[in-house]
């Protein structure tokens, strides 16, 4: 019976994963098992760890293997779905851009570039090469103290955009801009539309709950535009006064209720300095630049729902129209935890990373520095597409699309983790010639040997006297001990080992290079041939180990940073 269930949450799992190409959630799975069949209901507690046990096992392949096992397993669940065409995947039209779009994206520049930004980075872009029209790339810097822009964080999203064939056709940098905003806020009061509220915020706040107005709510225009001006010059401080947009005081959501557009702020920004003292919010700074730079169709996380709400009364009261919005769900990440800069960059001052392209990041300057390529990552969200479904997926289809672009030129070199002295009785070759690549012709590369070698710890476990196995390119070994470790040559002929079926281990000679492989979730060390100096900057895949880049070559040795398997 266990069995019988494991293979209906296979089915569902699967099915999820082929209709979204995405990783399902748990809690989707459980919900799809527990509609089907009622009778699971009082088992949840029982079932929940096999559900997790099958995700796991679906998050290691990608979209060809989940709809090819459900194609094997359940072929009448992939008919449901109409089998997921080639033409369904990817981006859908955008309604109204027939004659171009204007699209943004628009960070907070309080650090680099997330595995999430690329999404935005990308489809933005990738609309405007579908559509025409212009890609903007908009810095909404106006927070100096909760979000703090990072001056270098300016160049790093103009690199990564680069990087990512994203390059914006203007930047704007809202800290740049702020008597634009300025003069809006003026007309907005002029016409009525905002005031200056000076009450504290717990009693705005009860005020808000209770649907009832800020007595400073009908203050004249004249009386508003004194006050707002007292706040950009003096003598109102920190606390003592913002502006607010007039909504519908009323309104069944009290987060729509009079909304904060301006607040002032003393501390200083990186880029302004002290040049100004009243800053806008983001909700009136993001709503003015997109009227201003002529928008036409954004695309939002569903959780900012209620932003596009507070911003249409803005849009309203200046008579403006307001863009076409396409919201989607959010992105999880099964390798990584939270995308939030604000977090991440306070991991980072604790010291619980190297930089912000260390390779435990979810930063694409550390996937760059790992070797992962553009055209893998941009393939892979373009297909992901956009909807307003959560969705968890797994960096292995990522993986996936980056060893199709890096296998065809990646030369092949032998790196041991956890070094074991092996010592060769008989006449073993001075010289070992092995391939660049195993089908290509990207050429030869000659590895010293000898009867004293390095392997690798990890394939030693099993290992006996009297048992047998092959050297890479280099020659047939019996063992006649272990500890410490002894062989006998007992062939050189690779046809003699696949007749014996030997296995088949990597090596290194003792007077290699010292290699390190920073690993997203470990570091390892080891031995190389000493041909991987010649291989600074460039991927290269360690034999039986996965693809690296290698960082930097030094006296000391080597180190390189993990991609993939």
């Amino acid at each position: 019976m266990a069995d019988d269930i494991r293979e209906i949450i296979e089915k569902y799992a699967l099915q999820n994963a082929v209709k979204y190409r995405a990783m399902p959630q748990a809690g989707a799975v459980m919900g799809k098992l527990m509609g089907e069949h009622p009778e699971l209901r009082g088992r949840a507690k029982e079932v929940a760890p096999t559900v997790a046990s099958v995700l796991s096992e679906v998050a290691g392949t990608g979209p060809q293997e989940w709809e090819a096992r459900l194609a094997e397993i359940a072929p009448e669940l992939l008919a449901e779905l109409g089998a997921r065409k080639d033409p369904e995947k990817g981006l859908s039209s955008l309604e109204g851009a027939e004659g171009g779009v204007v699209m943004r994206f628009a960070p907070n520049p309080n650090g680099p570039p997330t595995i999430g930004s690329a999404r935005g980075i990308i489809i933005n872009s990738e609309y405007v090469r579908r559509y025409g029209g212009r890609f903007l790339l908009r810095f909404d810097d106006t927070d100096p103290v909760n979000k703090r822009p990072m001056l270098e964080a300016y160049g790093w999203y103009l690199e990564d955009c680069r990087w990512l064939g994203a390059v914006p056709d203007e930047v704007v940098v809202a800290s740049d801009r702020l008597p634009l905003y300025y003069e809006v806020a003026e007309e907005l009061i002029r016409n009525g539309g905002a005031y200056v509220c000076r009450c504290e915020q717990a009693a705005f706040k009860a005020l808000k709950d209770a649907a009832a107005a800020c007595p400073h709510r009908s203050q004249s225009p004249q009386e508003n535009i004194s006050l707002w001006r007292e706040m950009i010059e003096g003598p109102l401080g920190p606390g003592e006064a913002v502006l607010r947009v007039k909504t519908e005081i009323a309104h069944k959501d009290p987060a729509l209720r009079d909304w904060a557009a301006f607040r002032i702020v003393t501390a200083d920004h990186p880029r302004a300095g002290h040049k100004y003292r009243v800053w806008p919010l983001l909700d009136f700074e993001s709503a003015v630049e997109d009227h201003l730079l002529g928008v036409t169709h954004i695309l939002r996380g569903k959780d900012l729902m209620d932003s596009e709400r507070r911003q249409k009364y803005l849009y309203d009261h200046m008579g403006w129209k307001y863009p076409t919005t396409i919201h989607w769900g959010r992105i999880k990440i099964h390798q990584f935890g939270s995308f939030s800069t604000s977090a991440l960059r306070r991991a980072l001052e604790a010291g619980e990373y190297s930089g912000w392209d260390d390779a435990r990041m979810p930063t694409v300057r550390a996937l760059r520095r790992r070797g992962i390529r553009a055209e893998a990552l941009r393939k892979f969200m373009i297909e992901l597409g956009v909807g307003e479904t959560d969705i968890s997926i797994s960096m292995d289809s990522v993986y996936a699309e980056n060893r199709k672009i890096i296998d065809p030129s990646a030369r092949r070199r032998f790196f041991v983790k956890d070094p074991v002295p092996l010592e060769i009785d008989g006449e073993v070759p001075e010289v070992a010639t092995a391939p660049f690549h195993p089908t290509l012709d990207l050429g030869l590369r000659e590895i010293p040997a000898g009867a004293k070698l390095l392997v690798s710890a990890d394939d030693l476990p099993d290992l006996k006297v009297g048992g047998k196995l092959r050297l890479k390119d280099l020659c047939n070994l019996e063992f006649i001990a272990t500890d410490p470790l002894r062989a006998r040559v007992i062939g050189t002929d690779p046809h003699q080992a696949k007749e014996m079926k030997l296995r088949i281990i990597h090596w290194a000679p003792p007077d290699g290079v010292p290699v390190r492989v920073m690993r997203p979730d470990d570091v390892d060390a080891g031995i190389g041939e000493v041909g991987i100096r010649e291989d600074d900057g460039k991927v290269v895949q360690f034999e039986r180990y996965g693809f690296v880049r290698i960082d930097s070559v030094s006296e000391d040795g080597v180190v390189a940073y993990f991609a993939h398997r």
